[in-house]
């Protein structure tokens, strides 16, 4: 393994770094904090796509993505994207061999036995996202203590950064689970987005020499020419087909059957496929796909039930 891949963090390099342009944004968000739901995703919206959505007659994806934000109160979705509660939720689904163990769960450190936990590790909010930690030795967890960034996770309302409902209701507690790693390092991301149990894209996110990539391809391993320009560059070399692809879409298949649209996350090596996790906001109704019909192709797979 590259010196370099012995220290990956889990969180994908190269987005929500801080750049200036990040930063400007989120204090702009911030000062539309007190406005209605309604009118706060209206306003980001125009501003990062430059256009008014159409929340009464929704077309495109996007669209769909914040008129399920509005109007959908399934309560199941609050279970699913509860980064604890989700694993025994998936494992009665598809089997506990597709599960990243977990080592505890809880909300004060101070009660864990450190020895007790096996290294490497993660450690991460239940109720959030784009937040953790990577701990690989003792002075990992040492470092992360002493900064204390975990006392602040308790604090964040991800539920009022992009107005996301089912998150208001998640308790917020820390998990620590088992790292999964490949002959590479931390495992790249694959994203199925499913639409009724069928499978219509699929995103890749990579780590590699400390840089962050993201592609899209179609269910069957096709390239396709197209991003967003508000996330990561796209990967510049071939992508190998995964070995085990077959078996992904078959698992992103089933967990996505009694939804009309979810994007189910998985991770894989040769011999193993791990669930990551359940998104029913995926960027908060924000992506920005490039070229624009790709919004509205997307949008035409989604039967959207909710509200009706």
């Amino acid at each position: 393994m590259s010196p370099q891949a012995d220290k990956q963090s889990f969180l994908i390099p190269g987005y929500n770094e801080g750049r200036l342009k990040e930063k400007i944004h989120n204090l702009l968000w911030r000062l539309m904090t007190p406005l209605s739901d309604e009118t706060y995703i209206r306003l980001k919206y125009r501003i990062l796509q430059g256009r008014w959505p159409n929340l009464d007659r929704p077309q495109r994806y996007t669209e769909k993505i914040l008129y399920r934000i509005l109007h959908d109160r399934n309560p199941a979705y609050t279970p699913l994207i509860d980064k604890a509660a989700a694993k025994e939720i998936v494992a009665a689904k598809i089997g506990h061999e597709y599960i990243i163990p977990t080592y505890w769960v809880g909300t004060d450190l101070t009660q864990i036995s450190w020895s007790s936990i096996p290294k490497p590790f993660i450690v991460k909010p239940t109720h959030t996202s784009g937040q953790g930690a990577t701990i690989y030795d003792q002075a990992d967890l040492e470092l992360f203590l002493e900064k204390g960034v975990h006392r602040k996770w308790s604090l964040i309302r991800h539920d009022r950064f992009n107005r996301e409902w089912a998150y208001s209701l998640i308790e917020p507690r820390i998990i620590i689970e088992k790292m999964v790693k490949t002959s590479k390092g931390i495992p790249w991301d694959y994203r199925f987005y499913v639409f009724d149990g069928t499978v219509r894209l699929i995103e890749i996110n990579i780590r590699e020499d400390g840089k962050g990539y993201s592609s899209l391809l179609s269910p069957d391993w096709e390239l396709l020419d197209i991003r967003d320009p508000l996330f990561l560059p796209p990967y510049p070399n071939t992508i190998p087909r995964p070995c085990r692809l077959a078996d992904m879409l078959e698992i992103a298949s089933d967990l996505g059957r009694e939804h009309d649209f979810v994007r189910v996350d998985l991770y894989a090596d040769e011999n193993w496929i791990k669930f990551g996790e359940l998104t029913f906001y995926p960027a908060g109704g924000y992506e920005r796909f490039e070229p624009d019909e790709t919004d509205i192709w997307l949008g035409g797979f989604w039967d959207q039930r909710c509200g009706s």
